[in-house]
C-alpha cells in the first residue's frame, strides 16, 4: 500500500467519509471512488453496479467492489437517478485501480439536490480526514 503523499486526490472533486468522490458535470454529477480507496481494496476482480433508472438516497448502497482482498460496499455520496454505469468495468474491473479519477469511473447520476454536493468534503478536508485514520 501507498503512503498518503504517494496518493492523486484532484482539486474540484468531493469526497464522502466512505471514500467515494463525486464530480459535477453539467446537471449529473460522476461518481467513483477514491485513489486512497482502490489502493486499501487491492486488485479489483469484480464490480457491481446498479441498473440505468435505479434511483438511491444519498448515503444508500448501490454496488459492491470484489478485490482480491475483500467485497467492498459502494455508499452513493448523494441521492438521485442512476444515468449510466461504467459498462467497460464489466470486462475491466482494474480500471477502477489504474484510472480511479478516469475511465475507472463507476456512475453518472442526475441529482435529486444537486445541494447535496456541498455537504461532501473538499480535497483538503478528505486528506486530513485520511490522517486521522492513520
Amino acid at each position: 500500500m501507498k503512503e498518503l503523499d504517494e496518493l492523486q486526490f484532484p482539486g474540484g472533486l468531493r469526497y464522502a467519509e466512505q471514500h467515494e468522490w463525486a464530480r459535477l458535470e453539467g446537471d449529473m454529477v460522476v461518481v467513483g471512488i477514491s485513489d486512497y480507496a482502490q489502493d486499501q481494496l487491492g486488485d479489483i476482480t469484480f464490480v457491481e453496479l446498479p441498473s440505468v433508472g435505479d434511483t438511491f438516497e444519498k448515503g444508500q448502497e448501490f454496488g459492491t467492489l470484489e478485490s482480491v482482498k475483500a467485497v467492498s460496499e459502494l455508499f452513493i455520496p448523494l441521492g438521485g437517478e442512476i444515468l449510466a454505469a461504467n459498462e467497460e468495468l464489466a470486462e475491466s474491473p482494474g480500471l477502477v485501480n489504474s484510472d480511479p479519477y478516469g475511465r475507472g469511473w463507476l456512475i453518472q447520476v442526475k441529482p435529486t439536490d444537486v445541494e447535496e454536493l456541498q455537504s461532501l468534503m473538499t480535497a483538503e478536508q478528505y486528506i486530513e480526514m485520511l490522517r486521522g485514520l492513520g
